[in-house]
């Protein structure tokens, strides 16, 4: 699969999301943090700003709900992702899934994709899908990467390969230009980007400047080679 670049919303300037959306068209998806001040110590925008945000670009929605109750949530936040998605998949879709309840949600996401990275490489699997790993503390932006978490990624990217699966593997969480080339080393193949797009002065240049330190680091790595 290709490399994907992913800037946050989270750290855009939230008094013009538009214009923000706009400043860096040419991205894969746009991330989008929705957080209820509950399930993480932090509170943004929720489904209303996400329908507004929708209409304002052309750029997909990646939705992260970080929420108590995502099944509630999750389908209208899905409905107004304009295009091909994260939040579109082949059937059947899996259910939502958080760390404090994994695999045990209510509601089938009319297509959604909500995967744990822990789970999404254990059966029962979906043979397409999306495995998401977060580095740092979930609900803060600005956060330094750890690289505690490359073990985990290349584990990941393993199992993933073990059990022939066809899954994106997100990493979200100080990715960097500093950090982007060990992530897409350790198997990582899209990368969520919050300060080092929107903190640079140019983000547009800042996501195609991102893409090529991942594309040419994933060309030399072991678990793409061996594809």
């Amino acid at each position: 699969m290709a490399v994907q670049i992913n800037p946050s919303i989270l750290s855009a300037d939230f008094a013009r999301l538009a214009d923000e959306a706009k400043a860096v068209e040419g991205a894969d998806w746009l991330h989008v943090d929705v957080m209820d001040n509950h399930f993480v110590p932090n509170l943004t925008l929720g489904v209303p700003v996400v329908e507004s945000l929708a209409r304002a670009t052309d750029t997909p929605l990646d939705c992260h709900l970080m929420i108590e109750d995502p099944d509630r949530w999750a389908p209208s936040t899905w409905r107004p992702v304009p295009g091909p998605s994260p939040s579109t998949s082949r059937p059947p879709p899996p259910r939502c899934a958080s760390p404090r309840d994994p695999g045990q949600g209510r509601a089938r996401l009319h297509g959604a994709q909500a995967r744990d990275a822990d789970r999404a490489v254990r059966g029962p699997a979906p043979r397409a899908g999306h495995a998401a790993g977060h580095d740092g503390r979930a609900g803060l932006r600005g956060q330094a990467f750890l690289d505690i978490m490359l073990p985990k990624i290349r584990r990941t990217r393993e199992l993933i390969a073990k059990h022939g699966l066809e899954l994106w593997l997100q990493v979200d969480g100080g990715v960097s230009a500093s950090t982007i080339e060990r992530c897409a080393e350790a198997g990582a193949d899209v990368f969520v980007a919050g300060s080092a797009v929107y903190g640079a002065a140019d983000p547009a240049e800042a996501v195609r400047a991102l893409r090529t330190q991942a594309e040419e680091a994933t060309a030399n790595a072991s678990w793409a080679c061996a594809h």
